[in-house]
């Protein structure tokens, strides 16, 4: 692969340069996508629960998933759009357009951050939507105990 370099006052950057963020961000899109079908699952989930039976924590966790899908969106776009100026970076120093393939690098590299910034927002919100169901867990945990209590009274009472 013949080796297309600019040296200015930052440094060098080749054709390999950005052609190492291709593994990184594939393997990043691939998470992204794990991501989206785990939500994706939780909520037909939710949805069969919902019309099955009413639950308040269903209701109150419509809002973090719709959040959720939102962010995945959002990384999702942000990282094939990355991906996408990774690319043509690497074909504009191809071709010689060194300061081209320079800026589209930069650019891919601020898209590549933003999509992990919208991941770690989404995680933020995920861990929310895990205490919602903890929450509901302990709660369902309290009741059962006070009904463990309540019923070998009633016996002792009625006698």
């Amino acid at each position: 692969m013949p080796s297309f370099e600019y040296t200015g006052s930052s440094g060098t950057l080749t054709l390999t340069t950005p052609a190492l963020l291709f593994p990184a961000i594939s393997l990043l899109l691939l998470a992204y996508t794990n991501r989206f079908l785990v939500l994706a699952q939780l909520i037909r989930k939710l949805a069969e629960k919902e019309r099955n039976l009413h639950q308040d924590v269903t209701a109150r966790q419509i809002p973090l998933l719709r959040k959720r899908i939102s962010l995945t969106k959002r990384m999702q776009v942000a990282g094939v759009l990355s991906f996408l100026l990774c690319t043509l970076s690497m074909f504009a120093l191809f071709l010689s357009l060194e300061l081209l393939g320079m800026i589209l690098f930069g650019v891919s590299l601020v898209t590549l951050s933003v999509s992990l910034v919208y991941s770690l927002w989404e995680v933020t919100i995920s861990t929310n939507a895990l205490n919602v169901q903890l929450q509901d867990i302990e709660a369902l945990g309290g009741e059962r105990k006070c009904s463990e209590r309540i019923s070998p009274d009633e016996p002792r009472e009625a006698s």
